[in-house]
């Protein structure tokens, strides 16, 4: 999309520059192919800032505009028809045309400022802001980088447009050059994780060239674009989330979605887990699902680099996710307890074993409670 635009500004800015030359209207043909060049890139420079202009200021830009040279006809034509031998014809054209761009100026700017007011959806029709119902995600470095969102959209769960600016690609660029070797490789995950999105071709991706030169930080553009377009953020960023939010913009949180489809476990059941690791109480040891969730299981210091079967006695939810908090299914079945006759009638669960300790997600055990 982005080299079918560059190329029409080609041809249309060679189509003018070889008619300033063929026609030369300023005497010296090159001469005349400079001019036209320099208009040429004027107009595309216009062209480029109409762009980033919403469909409302461009239609109150364009009404003021309309109703200034209206006005200042009307002007012109009450100084024309004055007849005083001191204001010769060439002190009334000079005025007349003053007063034109004067007025068409002054329509246009107040237009442009006061078109946010419209109710376009009143007007019906091609006015009916189809471009404000439309549904757009935009896409933030971080979910980029994280991965995941490719495997939401491939499932059909992420629909609409997805946009993709380009200070994101500038930021996932400088991250894939970084000497950090960690950051070059993320970097080049978000490359490729990018290059997946767009070989799906049930998406609608598209790259723009909208910027804001007066803002610098990214998070800040994005939250700036998400209100021009009226545009969804995705991202798992949470101060990104959080500021979004106060700024009125919709934000999609992959981190809120995959806590939201981690498995429902209930106090009572049971699972087989693999510890991992001691844990920060005495004689605790640590198991993590497959989907990152910690299992802190008590008196299991013994059984690390083990499966074991547990049973489930309370659930945590926190900011940072979901604990689980268990103990051995032995050490109830072993106890002449209530709890540990009402274990021998639950049906276990399905296996549950981290594949390799490399994979795990670790999670800071001491800003939680130890149930």
């Amino acid at each position: 999309m982005r080299t079918d635009i560059i190329f029409i500004r080609l041809v249309f800015t060679g189509i003018l520059i070889a008619a300033g030359y063929i026609l030369n209207p300023f005497g010296t043909r090159s001469l005349s192919a400079v001019i036209a060049a320099l208009i040429a890139g004027a107009i595309i420079l216009f062209e480029l800032r109409v762009q980033r202009a919403s469909l409302k200021t461009l239609i109150g830009a364009a009404v003021g505009s309309i109703m200034g040279i209206v006005g200042a006809f009307l002007i012109g034509t009450l100084i024309s028809r004055q007849e005083s031998p001191a204001v010769t014809a060439e002190t009334k054209t000079f005025l007349t045309l003053a007063l034109t761009f004067f007025m068409a100026y002054v329509g246009l700017m107040v237009g442009a400022a006061k078109g946010d007011y419209l109710d376009l959806s009143a007007l019906g029709g091609i006015f009916s802001d189809k471009a404000a119902r439309r549904d757009y995600k935009v896409l933030d470095t971080s979910v980029i980088i994280d991965g995941r969102i490719a495997d939401v959209a491939e499932t059909g769960f992420l629909g609409g447009t997805i946009i993709i600016p380009q200070f994101i690609l500038r930021e996932l660029q400088q991250v894939a050059d970084s000497p950090d070797s960690s950051k070059r490789q993320r970097g080049r995950r978000g490359l490729d994780m990018l290059q997946r999105l767009q070989n799906n071709n049930a998406l609608d991706i598209q790259v723009i060239d909208t910027d804001f030169p007066a803002v610098r930080e990214v998070d800040l553009k994005l939250i700036e674009l998400g209100k021009q377009i009226n545009a969804v953020i995705v991202t798992n960023d949470f101060n990104l989330n959080k500021v979004a939010q106060l700024h009125g913009v919709n934000v999609l949180n992959i981190n809120e979605l995959a806590n939201a489809l981690k498995p429902v476990v209930l106090p009572g059941e049971a699972m087989r887990v693999f510890i991992l690791k001691e844990g920060k109480e005495y004689n605790q040891g640590v198991a993590y699902l497959d989907d990152g969730t910690m299992v802190v299981v008590d008196n299991a210091r013994r059984m690390i680099g083990k499966n074991a079967d547990i049973a489930v006695t309370s659930v945590l939810q926190t900011t940072a996710g979901k604990m689980i908090f268990g103990r051995l299914w032995e050490e109830g079945a072993e106890n002449g307890s209530q709890d540990a006759r009402s274990l021998n009638g639950i049906t276990r669960r399905p296996t549950r074993e981290v594949r390799t300790p490399t994979s795990i997600r670790t999670t800071d055990q001491s800003e939680t409670p130890t149930g």
